[in-house]
């Protein structure tokens, strides 16, 4: 039996710019309207078999607030910053500035003192393919957009430089078919939906 894992990435705690490597901060009040917004289009995804997510605080007060009573995965957990935690890629680069370019230059580099963006990808995709077919063909899991990017080398095997050109957006929706080292992208979408920006 093959899977529908749909990923719903977490609504924001602050604005794009001010992102921090491993923010452990809760929902905004932006997040809270942005997943009020949302939820008509996302609250059927708790019909999943199977309902998952980060154990960032946004991931779950996401997940709880779609009704989708998620178990936490540490396997979803953010990539490791080392040092790093807790600050912008501006400050990383102001502080480090040729560690940081050696960091994005070089999946196996962590010059910060944590996890390899290769490690991390391949952690996820670890996650992804030990997920239990025999449970059901569904599972909805809500996690960090850096989470669902590595998701998404993982399983198109891709190079580890796609990671950096990949767009998440919070409340977005990504899903893969198929089992363990084998998966597909599943583009979504109603036929005749009008594209907005």
């Amino acid at each position: 039996m093959a899977l529908r894992v749909t990923f719903v990435a977490a609504a924001r705690s602050t604005p794009a710019l001010a992102e921090r490597f491993q923010d452990d901060r809760p929902l905004d009040q932006a997040g809270w309207e942005e997943v009020q917004r949302a939820a008509g289009e996302l609250i059927p995804l708790a019909a999943a078999e199977l309902r998952y997510c980060s154990p960032t605080p946004r991931s779950r007060a996401t997940g709880d607030a779609l009704g989708y009573a998620p178990l936490v995965q540490l396997a979803l957990r953010d990539c490791d910053m080392g040092r790093w935690q807790g600050l912008t890629l501006g400050e990383a680069m102001a502080r480090e500035p040729e560690a940081v370019d050696a960091w994005l230059a070089d999946p196996r580099s962590a010059p910060h003192g944590g996890e390899p963006l290769l490690a991390f990808i391949a952690r996820v995709g670890g996650w992804l393919d030990t997920r239990p077919v025999e449970d059901g063909g569904r599972i909805v899991a809500v996690a960090e957009p850096s989470v669902i990017r590595a998701a998404l080398v993982y399983a198109l095997m891709a190079p580890p430089a796609t990671y950096w050109n990949l767009d998440v957006r919070p409340l977005s929706t990504t899903t893969v078919t198929g089992r363990g080292g084998r998966w597909n992208l599943r583009f979504d979408g109603v036929a005749g939906e009008t594209l907005r920006a």
